[in-house]
């Protein structure tokens, strides 16, 4: 709540912005002009009935001179000014400015929220533009009907003294592929209109995605499952309405078996009771007697850490993932190679902890924690196959620690200076 401090300058404030003469107001309010003026300067507090008298004659509610903006417009006004250089000196004043100029304050926080809501469907279009199969088919299709109708008429308009026969043919394929092009806009439209949420998954592992997703990545019905159980369950769960195709129901039920396995070796009682002792993944590794990687994943199935989990395999293909409020991770197409995750691969069986900060307005930054480690019993006469696992959690408030600037993509980062950048940002320098 702001200070009420600051009551008499949003009178000056208000009584100027209403035309109001400072001796007219004191005459109305029953005190003498300098008093008034020493309120109006901060240095008399006021309060109680005379507050009130000086709120109705300026068209006001006393609590809107007392108290000014709340916190949550002044909280919105600081995420609307984080990021940008130039107002960084100003933030302290922020609570003042909105008591004084409420209207205005709430403006600018609706445009800053507008703002970060139009940079989200902007990243989540760019990333659907360069790499979504479905949206790359149906532009594929229109282009090649578009080219084939351009021959044609190309054709008929160029030939002087064309068979008549030919000269139908051509028509009749022209009327064909009219055909064919406006039934490949309508798709291509449908497929836009929908939102990146609601757009068809583009494959198996978006469906498992949106299965678990649909469950909070949580799934109770494992937790207190013997082996026989699991297996039972987990083909039940593999039905689910999200898993529309029989690869996803394969592969969902590979990771609720997985997933049944990482609930045996540590109880969800034991989990929250190591979290709630604030041990790291791998003090919790350590009490629980079980490996890493399976801490990972199961801290990211407890909805109240609000982790974010990403695995990849050794080709850096993205095989999960579970994103976070502030951290979006692509939903198609390659991630930030500054990301632990991919660290972790050129160090099989070493653990990684490490703060990053992710690029946004604002910036938030995480503890990352990565293992990349063998996934299915080894073998001779093959390479292993590795899956590397990362878990972000909120990073804890004042750590001393210098944070690694990382992005979601670099197509989706504002980083210019960024070493390793391999294409400029879509909407040009930051």
């Amino acid at each position: 709540m702001a200070s009420a401090g600051h009551a008499g300058s949003r009178i000056r404030e208000r009584r100027i912005l209403n035309g109001i003469k400072q001796a007219d107001l004191a005459r109305a309010a029953g005190i003498s002009a300098s008093y008034l003026n020493l309120i109006e300067h901060n240095r008399r507090r006021i309060g109680g009935g005379l507050l009130a008298t000086i709120a109705r004659e300026l068209g006001l509610e006393a609590q809107a001179l007392s108290e000014g903006a709340g916190r949550a417009l002044v909280a919105d006004l600081e995420d609307a000014a984080a990021g940008h250089a130039g107002a960084s000196a100003e933030i302290a004043e922020l609570e003042d400015f909105a008591g004084r100029f409420p209207g205005l304050a709430r403006l600018m926080a609706e445009q800053g929220g507008a703002v970060r809501r139009l940079e989200r469907t902007v990243a989540s279009l760019s990333d659907r533009l360069a790499h979504d199969p479905i949206l790359s088919a149906s532009l594929h299709e229109v282009l090649s009907v578009v080219t084939a109708m351009r021959s044609t008429a190309a054709i008929l308009a160029e030939t002087r003294d064309l068979d008549a026969v030919w000269t139908e043919r051509f028509h009749r394929n022209l009327a064909e592929d009219g055909d064919r092009l406006a039934g490949a806009a309508e798709d291509l439209a449908r497929y836009l209109d929908a939102s990146s949420e609601d757009a068809a998954p583009a494959g198996p592992l978006e469906e498992v995605e949106r299965f678990l997703a649909a469950r909070n990545w949580h799934i109770p019905e494992i937790e207190t499952a013997d082996a026989g159980d699991a297996s039972r369950i987990a083909e039940e769960l593999s039905q689910a309405k999200e898993l529309e195709s029989a690869a996803a129901q394969r592969l969902a039920q590979g990771h609720l078996a997985r997933a049944a396995g990482d609930a045996r070796a540590l109880p969800l009682g034991l989990l929250r009771e190591a979290l709630s002792e604030g041990l790291d993944p791998a003090a919790v590794a350590i009490r629980a007697g079980c490996g890493l990687g399976t801490v990972l994943r199961r801290i990211a199935s407890v909805p109240e850490a609000g982790a974010a989990l990403l695995s990849c395999d050794l080709s850096g293909t993205m095989i999960l993932r579970k994103p976070a409020p502030g951290f979006p991770a692509p939903r198609l197409g390659a991630a930030c190679p500054l990301w632990p995750l991919f660290e972790a691969l050129l160090r099989p069986g070493v653990p990684i902890a490490r703060d990053i900060e992710m690029d946004g307005r604002p910036s938030v930054r995480f503890a990352a924690y990565a293992l990349a480690e063998p996934s299915g019993p080894p073998a001779f006469g093959r390479p292993p196959v590795i899956e590397a696992t990362m878990l972000l959690l909120p990073a804890a408030e004042g750590s001393g620690e210098a944070a690694l600037p990382v992005g979601a993509a670099c197509r989706l980062c504002t980083r210019d200076a960024c070493p390793a950048r391999r294409e400029p940002f879509i909407a040009g320098s930051a």
